[in-house]
């Protein structure tokens, strides 16, 4: 194998930059959220009077298996995995139209949504770090080792 086909890691041998370690906490947070939201549907679908109890009961089971995404990509991040960027900036990005959507609400809803966007905001202000991006080993166009 020659040293162009040698596969580079990452060198994780120093400190997990700060903004790395600050991105996997919102996913995380993200993901803690959800996992919360859907167990407090399920559980008013099941002991509450929804107008549809089996409506409810999926929603909230369809919150918690999407909060796998987030926590999954938060514990790649904390480990510095290169592939869990993608699933956090993907978690962000679909973040973003549910921030939008609860700002249009008038009701208690519209704090929901400010606090969702500047979290979804932030981490991928923190995603696309420079330093984050080294830190994960993730090299972009034109950074090729030759």
């Amino acid at each position: 194998m020659s040293s162009e086909q040698t596969p580079t890691t990452p060198d994780i041998t120093g400190p997990r930059p700060r903004r790395l370690t600050y991105a996997a906490l919102l996913a995380a947070l993200e993901g803690l959220a959800l996992v919360v939201g859907g167990v407090w549907i399920v559980v008013l679908g099941l002991t509450g009077h929804p107008d549809d109890r089996q409506q409810a009961v999926t929603g909230g089971i369809t919150l918690v298996v999407l909060a796998l995404l987030p926590l999954l990509a938060a514990r790649g991040l904390l480990g510095r995995r290169s592939w869990s960027r993608g699933p956090a900036v993907i978690t962000q990005i679909m973040a973003l139209p549910v921030a939008y959507n609860l700002l249009q609400a008038d009701s208690m809803a519209i704090p929901a949504g400010i606090a969702l966007a500047v979290v979804a905001v932030a981490a991928l202000v923190l995603l696309v770090n420079p330093e984050t991006t080294r830190a994960l080993g993730i090299r972009g166009p034109g950074n090729a080792e030759k």
